[in-house]
């Protein structure tokens, strides 16, 4: 028997003459892709009901009249329990007809509608759907899925070399470079976020009853020790050939980004009121964690913050282009191009390596872990401790030389080193 679904607001006539008459109905989800909802009219109010068709849609039908006039008959007339009844038995009809095999493609759907309200980093999400997972199994009905079809496709994503920025409507384009070891550990890692994504919408399939087996996508194992990513950083020469090779507004962003290791999104998002020059602090209102912090300043970045903002408004964005408009994604990543080669930094960094170049210089220089983390935005030092820890002076160093043993055994010699 299916689950009795109560709504104060809508189950009785009393609560539903409280509401205000609206064209967009009051509605109440009362299974899995499927709502009741009721439309308040000023004469007449009516039921209909909402159910998802994939790909991000739904289809909406009246199924009866409100009984807040008339008593309810249970064909015409309904209340809420038979509103409800009734659009449970239409969907279960339109179910129980000849149903097409369930794909891939719609476990894909069904997640990316999930995923849309709850996720933070949705419309990663979405893209990884739709250029990486859609394109080759969008078709595939589950029940067809082997551990070796996802393998394969799994092997290859990490066989693939690093696609290149392609204008839209164009084939896709590939580095052509030859990969080296670190360019292929970052290829599996990213062959293994694809397939956690693919993985998460069949896992919530299989959860639903969409399918009656998980074993095929179960058994396809993620590639080991391609996480641990080797940190490139800028030293303190390289960073001011940077800064100096930058352009005018580019420029700023940069410094910005040196001074508080901050992500190139928080920065774009800065207000002239964000910064806070008498307690020598930063506000981050909307960060990758969803978490707002604060970040202390040095006195030079004290010094540099109240260079951008002195005499604008506060609701100014801070960091702008030269020609007064914002800062957009991608938009930074000609100008560091450009500002490496000019700065003769080779390889070239990205942008959000300066953050990795405040966090290593500040480690290098004896700050504390936790004062790092809180400063980025961590939650604790854990992922500090993976990708800077080792640059701690007494990090190993100190607990080496304290408790390794001695065996008083090595042998002198009267040889001294030249220079």
């Amino acid at each position: 028997m299916a689950k009795r679904v109560r709504d104060v607001n809508l189950e009785s006539r009393a609560a539903r003459e409280k509401l205000k008459a609206r064209g967009d109905p009051y509605y109440r989800s009362i299974a899995e892709g499927l709502h009741v909802g009721y439309r308040k009219g000023k004469v007449a109010s009516v039921w209909v009901m909402r159910s998802y068709v994939g790909d991000q849609n739904y289809k909406v039908a009246k199924i009866g009249t409100a009984d807040d006039i008339l008593d309810a008959d249970g064909v015409e007339v309904l209340n809420w329990w038979q509103a409800v009844d009734k659009a449970r038995a239409i969907l279960g009809a339109k179910r129980e007809g000849p149903a097409s095999p369930y794909t891939v493609g719609e476990a894909l759907d069904d997640y990316l509608a999930h995923a849309k309200e709850r996720q933070k980093s949705y419309r990663d999400t979405e893209i990884t759907v739709e250029q990486l997972i859609r394109p080759e199994f969008g078709n595939t009905v589950v029940t067809e899925l082997t551990p070796d079809k996802i393998r394969r496709w799994h092997n290859k994503l990490a066989a693939t070399p690093p696609r290149l920025r392609t204008k839209k409507g164009k084939e896709q384009k590939f580095s052509t470079v030859q990969m080296d070891d670190e360019t292929k550990r970052r290829r599996k890692s990213t062959a293994n976020r694809v397939l956690t994504v693919l993985k998460a919408a069949l896992n919530r399939a299989f959860r639903e009853e969409k399918v009656k087996d998980d074993k095929a996508w179960r058994r396809v194992e993620a590639f080991e020790d391609v996480d641990s990513a080797r940190i490139r950083f800028l030293h303190v020469s390289e960073a001011q050939r940077l800064i100096n090779a930058s352009a005018a507004d580019f420029r700023k962003l940069v410094q910005a980004a040196l001074q508080t290791g901050c992500r190139y999104g928080e920065l774009c998002r800065l207000r002239v009121r964000d910064f806070n020059a008498a307690a020598e602090t930063l506000a981050i209102h909307v960060s990758k964690t969803g978490k707002p912090r604060h970040i202390n300043l040095t006195e030079e970045g004290v010094e540099f913050f109240k260079s951008v903002t002195v005499g604008r408004e506060g609701s100014e964005l801070m960091l702008v282009k030269a020609d007064g408009t914002e800062w957009r994604e991608s938009h930074q990543s000609r100008p560091m191009v450009d500002a490496c080669k000019q700065a003769k930094i080779s390889p070239p960094v990205k942008f959000h390596e300066l953050r990795h170049t405040w966090a290593s210089l500040s480690v290098m220089n004896g700050m504390p872990l936790m004062v790092v983390a809180k400063n980025l935005g961590h939650v604790d030092t854990r992922m500090v401790e993976k990708h800077y820890g080792h640059l701690t002076p007494s990090y190993v160093k100190e607990a080496i030389r304290a408790g390794a043993p001695r065996f008083g055994v090595v042998e002198k010699t009267n040889v001294e080193a030249i220079g």
